[in-house]
């Protein structure tokens, strides 16, 4: 057992290392405690070819400024990872590598932060774990035979890794329309089970559109604004990081669309008819994002060049026709699936009851814990749309360390 700690940060990814610059500045006595190495999700939830979807430039942590050689560029997982480690070591952020918290409790009005090696007491508790370190999968991933082989986006790596024959991606978010590219570019037969998710074109008007969401506060949009009517979140958008990716694109590259994957019956794979619906969402989101920008662009004045075409986008999609809705598992040749339909935070070592609903999930208002002293930090759609990306945690860091401050003060 330690002293009595002003705050532990639980994460060393970018959203924990952004709250630890800050406390830091504040003179708070933290520690960063982190399960395995700084930056672990990075090195071990990514594919081989991955690339950062937001660039360089916009790839900062608090108090840095780019000056490399390449601003609108993206940088490998790897880049990033030393990145983070090199932000740690140049701030003197105290962080513990080799530290899982085990447990998360109360006692006497302090936080109780368990690890196998010692217990830390606190005043306050930032939780910069994330909510996209477990994979999601529906019920019916158990009713595919063990002859073919199962795995989430986060254990993909490439496609040399998997078994001779047709994969099956299942989702066609940010995940599933890279991974589904990267197969496809690797000579393998793919067949892509779509989801009603929006998309993103690389460039528009002249500039990065990660730049141009950035600047016309498109990312700042508050989570209300769109949750769904189910009260669920939206996946992200299919986006590439270097180019534009869309549902015709891929198609074009020999992918093979299939509507949703509804499961297994009579010894076949069933998908629906949502296929048209699909794509004319993406393209519709598409639209709707290059319009803010633009309205944007015309209240600010500036002097942006027109709106092109953009090849990905204006290509025919070839669709097969009949449409499929079934394949049999007999003779379809599919070997393999990747389940790219989301994830949510394993957070069952929090033991206080207050702090996490029915679900296993955090209760929270804006990052702001129900419980007093506790914070969630890098939570995906926490507040506005830049929430649990990079861009957003310099902001999200600086506004929870204030908050804390406030509650320092008036505790001690």
């Amino acid at each position: 057992m330690t002293g009595i700690l002003d705050v532990v940060v639980i994460g060393a990814g970018s959203a924990g290392l952004g709250v630890s610059y800050f406390l830091k500045r504040q003179g708070r006595d933290h520690r960063v405690l982190e399960r395995n190495r700084i930056g672990e999700t990075w090195r071990t939830q990514r594919w081989d070819s991955f690339l950062l979807n937001s660039p360089n430039i916009r790839s900062l942590l608090p108090g840095d400024a780019f000056d490399g050689p390449d601003p609108w560029g993206a940088s490998t997982q790897h880049q990033f990872v030393s990145y983070l480690e090199s932000y740690a070591e140049r701030h003197r952020l105290p962080v513990i590598t080799d530290a899982p918290v085990e447990e998360l409790s109360i006692d006497n009005g302090f936080f109780l932060v368990a690890t196998p090696h010692d217990v830390f007491r606190a005043y306050n508790v930032v939780i910069a774990s994330g909510s996209q370190n477990c994979p999601k999968r529906p019920p019916w991933s158990a009713e595919l035979p063990p002859t073919i082989r199962q795995l989430d986006s986060s254990a993909y790596r490439n496609a040399a890794d998997l078994e001779q024959g047709a994969v099956l991606v299942v989702g066609s978010g940010q995940s599933g329309g890279q991974i589904a590219e990267d197969l496809t570019l690797a000579g393998r037969s793919v067949f892509l089970a779509t989801s009603r998710a929006g998309r993103l074109v690389r460039r528009y008007r002249g500039g990065d559109i990660f730049n141009w969401m950035t600047l016309s506060g498109f990312l700042d949009l508050p989570r209300q604004a769109f949750l769904l009517p189910s009260g669920k979140l939206p996946p992200r958008g299919l986006l590439g990081a270097t180019h534009t990716i869309s549902l015709q694109s891929l198609s074009a590259q020999g992918v093979v669309l299939l509507g949703r994957f509804m499961g297994v019956e009579d010894g076949s794979l069933v998908f629906g008819d949502e296929l048209d619906e699909h794509i004319r969402f993406a393209d519709e989101s598409s639209a709707d994002v290059k319009r803010f920008i633009d309205g944007y662009i015309e209240r600010a004045g500036l002097n942006a060049p027109p709106a092109e075409d953009d090849p990905a986008e204006m290509i025919a999609p070839r669709l097969p026709n009949p449409p499929i809705r079934s394949l049999e598992l007999a003779t379809c040749g599919i070997a393999s699936v990747i389940w790219c339909t989301g994830f949510k935070g394993d957070f069952r070592w929090i033991k206080i009851l207050a702090a996490i609903d029915g679900g296993g999930q955090p209760i929270h208002q804006d990052g702001i814990g129900l419980v007093p002293g506790l914070y969630f930090s890098g939570l995906d759609f926490a507040s506005t749309r830049k929430s649990g990306i990079i861009v957003g945690v310099a902001e999200e860091a600086e506004r929870l360390a204030g908050h804390l401050a406030k509650r320092m003060q008036a505790i001690t």
